[in-house]
């Protein structure tokens, strides 16, 4: 299993980020159209997957993304292909 925040591309352009303790079963959720928040938005494909060594620090980390509301920042994000990027969204 792999613990860590990830970050989806909906059938309408838009981005979904989440946080989990198995990005496989979580990513097959969405895609399944068990999830809620996107199970009107599908297709989705995972563009972004940063393993973290806890779901608490995944879930920070999850939050501190949404908490940007921006999707300049989340295709910058996915861009660099590493959370370290956030170090300079302050």
């Amino acid at each position: 299993m792999q613990t860590g925040v990830y970050i989806l591309q909906c059938g309408n352009g838009r981005y979904y980020t989440g946080s989990t303790d198995n990005v496989t079963r979580r990513f097959s959720e969405h895609a399944s159209g068990l999830v809620k928040s996107t199970r009107n938005l599908l297709p989705v494909r995972l563009v972004f997957f940063q393993k973290c060594q806890s779901l608490t620090h995944a879930r920070t980390l999850e939050y501190k993304i949404k908490k940007k509301k921006s999707r300049i920042y989340i295709e910058r994000l996915i861009e660099n292909k590493e959370l370290n990027f956030l170090a300079t969204l302050n």
